[in-house]
């Protein structure tokens, strides 16, 4: 489905670097047919073309006159002016898949101020490795074929889920912050690690080659999370010790909360670009 389109980012940051990077390095769009254009970084522009292959440009009209399919990689922040300066050049056949954080497909129809079809996606980080879970969302013009041809996009950088768009504010706090609270656990692991003497080296391999251990296991048993960690432990043994400590602090309770905040917050942020309108 992709083989004869052409894409187009707008806003060339490390998100749209991640996804085009995996098109390319999957094959599913040759590096002609993609092109990225920016509000004034040519600098940004010039190191990606020599690095991918890519067609850059900072001339909107230039950008969006080929595009088939439209990817509105700006920040979340600057949604209304960037959308104003490529609005003149745009068309309704065109589909405009969003990857701004919070930003509702209804809000991005109203700027667009087209009956166009508008998907909101939310990846994450993990992207840039080529294993980002992502969430689509088709907006109120997107038929099912456009939808279809946005998730082959994000295929190329993880999995996709396509889910209402109601889900979306959840999906960002398990998902799209999510390997933000991996890091966080790692570094404090990090830290245990360098207090018992252990050096950084070892402690790093040793902690990646655990997470990637336990996630082999979760993947392959039709066990709960419960039960896989219940299997660790042993009446008054070490594992035991460690998960009371990390019950009397409320560790899950913590993680729980945290994850909630960010499904909040995501909403709040879709919330005020609305009223900023």
């Amino acid at each position: 489905m992709l083989k004869n389109k052409t894409v187009t980012f707008v806003g060339a940051g490390s998100m749209a670097e991640a996804i085009f990077a995996g098109l390319i390095n999957k094959e599913l769009l040759k590096p002609e047919q993609i092109i990225a254009t920016n509000r004034k970084d040519a600098d940004r522009l010039e190191s990606l073309k020599n690095t991918y292959g890519i067609q850059t440009t900072t001339n909107k009209e230039e950008a969006l006159a080929q595009a088939d399919i439209v990817v509105l990689a700006m920040k979340p922040s600057n949604v209304i002016d960037g959308i104003e300066l490529i609005k003149p050049f745009i068309r309704k056949e065109q589909i405009f898949i969003s990857v701004l954080a919070g930003v509702t497909t209804q809000y991005l129809e109203e700027l667009l101020g087209m009956e166009a079809p508008v998907i909101r996606s939310m990846p994450n980080t993990s992207a840039k490795v080529g294993e980002s879970a992502t969430a689509l969302s088709a907006g109120k013009f997107a038929s099912e074929e456009d939808t279809n041809l946005s998730a082959q996009l994000f295929e190329a950088i993880g999995t996709v889920h396509i889910i209402p768009e109601d889900k979306q504010d959840g999906f960002t706090g398990v998902a799209g912050s999510g390997p933000a609270y991996i890091y966080y656990f790692v570094e404090a692991m990090e830290r245990a690690a360098k207090e018992l003497g252990l050096e950084e080296e070892e402690a790093k391999e040793a902690i990646i080659q655990t997470l990637r251990g336990s996630l082999k296991r979760l993947e392959s048993t039709s066990k709960t999370s419960a039960q896989l960690y219940k299997e660790v432990m042993s009446p008054n043994g070490a594992t035991e010790a460690a998960l009371n400590v990390l019950a009397s602090y409320q560790f899950q309770d913590a993680v729980i909360a945290g994850i909630k905040r960010s499904s909040a917050r995501a909403k709040e942020m879709g919330q005020i670009f609305t009223e900023s309108k």
